[in-house]
């Protein structure tokens, strides 16, 4: 019997509805990806590796979670530096 294909599922990823108060981690209409991080969901927020390339915490309401084409995922990972 064949072994099957592993699941792979799209690496979330959140286009930006708003600044942080700072105005300077985050660009409004830019897509950011996101990481895995259930505690921080359960209080309404999400982990974003944000303009400054580390990881915080924002408000869930600052984005819209989105899923790109494979290709754009991708390519916006390889940009990031954050394949695997």
């Amino acid at each position: 019997m064949a072994n099957p294909k592993p699941d792979k599922h799209p690496k979330p990823f959140a286009l930006c509805l708003r600044e942080d108060q700072q105005g300077e981690s985050l660009t409004i209409g830019k897509v950011y990806p996101v990481l895995s991080d259930q505690k921080a969901e359960a209080h309404g927020y999400i982990r974003i590796v944000d303009d400054s390339g580390e990881d915080y915490l924002y408000s869930k309401h600052f984005f819209v979670l989105v899923e790109l084409p494979m290709a754009a995922e991708k390519a916006l990972l390889e940009a990031l530096s954050l394949t695997t």
